[in-house]
């Protein structure tokens, strides 16, 4: 049987406990605030990230390109200009980036090339190239620096496909979707990848990658590009992709159907020559590391 508890009893009701005032809480949680900002900062990777653009004629573009690049996550932003008559180098200038002129037009890749040794030599750890012809979205320069920092990816791509109908949208010429379409299957194939868009414009690279791989011993022309993702997946780093939007009007950069063509034929030459490296068949020195020094230091990796 229960028994009743009388105001007269022995039994004591306990103290309520009484919350602290919420304003007093919130005061304290801000107060916190820098120490948990200043330990996050303390955490995250440091290191420089540089912009590079290879830029031809690209005056009519530039200013959008850059009004859309996210200044809290650059470093500096270098422009190669490969021999523009339309004023280039002077808007750029004008807009406080670091700007190295050809005086004679040495082409994509030759552009390249300035661009990477430019960058390695001003201590930058992650380096984006990305065309300053506002093809594509600068909005997300951010998140592929961000994949590199945790140590996520070692390559970042941008691709234009996300879909077939958003890529014909944007303006992507039909015969160029199938043809990027075929060329992207056969690379994926070929390199064991599984990426969207072999051949972007916007690309991420941390520094490792540049130091390792023999960029210097590539093609001046567009196959550059093929050869540097044969080279990345030949030195087993980690190639991954992001979507990004695309544009495509008058003033934006677009090879022609002929050099299209030239740049598919020599992308699957790049294939066999990496198949040929990897079967040991024959050498080849774009597939011969930097961080080895002589070229017979590195046939000898192959026997």
């Amino acid at each position: 049987m229960l028994e009743s508890i009388s105001p007269s009893s022995n039994y004591q009701l306990a103290e309520p406990v009484v919350a602290p005032d919420s304003a007093e809480a919130m005061s304290q949680v801000r107060n916190l605030e820098p120490l948990l900002e200043e330990i996050e900062r303390a955490s995250a990777p440091v290191g420089k990230t540089i912009v590079v653009m290879p830029a031809y004629n690209a005056a009519p573009t530039l200013l959008k390109t850059l009004s859309d690049l996210p200044s809290d996550v650059v470093d500096e932003i270098i422009l190669v200009d490969d021999g523009s008559t339309d004023g280039t180098v002077d808007l750029a200038l004008r807009e406080g980036l670091t700007v190295i002129q050809h005086k004679q037009n040495r082409g994509y890749g030759g552009n390249q090339k300035t661009c990477y040794e430019y960058a390695l030599n001003h201590g930058a750890e992650y380096v984006v190239m990305l065309h300053p012809d506002y093809q594509y979205d600068s909005r997300v320069v951010g998140i592929a620096v961000q994949l590199l920092k945790l140590g996520i990816c070692d390559v970042v791509m941008g691709s234009r496909i996300r879909t077939r109908q958003e890529a014909l949208a944007g303006g992507m010429p039909a015969w160029k979707y199938i043809a990027n379409r075929l060329l992207t299957i056969t690379e994926n194939v070929a390199l064991g990848q599984n990426l969207g868009d072999f051949h972007s414009g916007f690309r991420a690279y941390r520094r490792e990658v540049l130091e390792t791989i023999p960029f210097e011993q590539n093609s001046d022309d567009f196959v550059f590009d093929s050869q540097f993702l044969a080279q990345s997946v030949y030195f087993d780093f980690r190639v991954g992709d992001i979507p990004v939007p695309v544009r495509y009007f008058p003033e934006a950069s677009s090879i022609n159907f002929r050099r299209c063509v030239k740049y598919g034929l020599g992308t699957l030459s790049v294939l066999v020559r990496y198949w040929a490296q990897r079967l040991r068949i024959r050498p080849s020195k774009i597939f011969f590391s930097k961080k080895i020094e002589s070229e017979a230091d590195n046939r000898v990796q192959l026997q």
